[in-house]
């Protein structure tokens, strides 16, 4: 059949409606958090969040804290994507330094 032809109804296009609500509707995302040991030295900590957050010194210094004294702190909050690729760096950088530091990711309610 000559693709000529074809009426546009036939072609498998999505309706443009849907394909709005599509491209509306934002991904989800994931909230990165450094989870404190008492192996891995306050310095290599902020190195980690000024190098794969790039994060200001204040403010690696901040979340630094956070991790020491509440156990956690926020990282930044990221498409899943780039949570995965951020929490997979963390760990790959403490164990090639030998450190037990852990990076997590987990779902922003929304």
């Amino acid at each position: 059949m000559d693709q000529r032809h074809i009426p546009a109804d036939d072609v498998g296009y999505a309706p443009e409606e849907e394909l709005l609500e599509q491209a509306l509707e934002p991904p989800p995302m994931f909230r990165v958090l450094l989870l404190n040991d008492d192996f891995t030295p306050m310095e290599f900590v902020i190195l980690v969040l000024e190098r794969v957050f790039r994060m200001p010194h204040e403010r690696a210094v901040q979340v630094m804290l956070d991790v020491h004294q509440k156990g956690r702190g926020v990282c930044g909050i990221y498409t899943r994507e780039v949570a995965e690729t951020k929490v997979a760096l963390v760990v790959e950088w403490a164990r090639e330094n030998d450190y037990p530091l852990l990076a997590v990711s987990e779902p922003v309610d929304r």
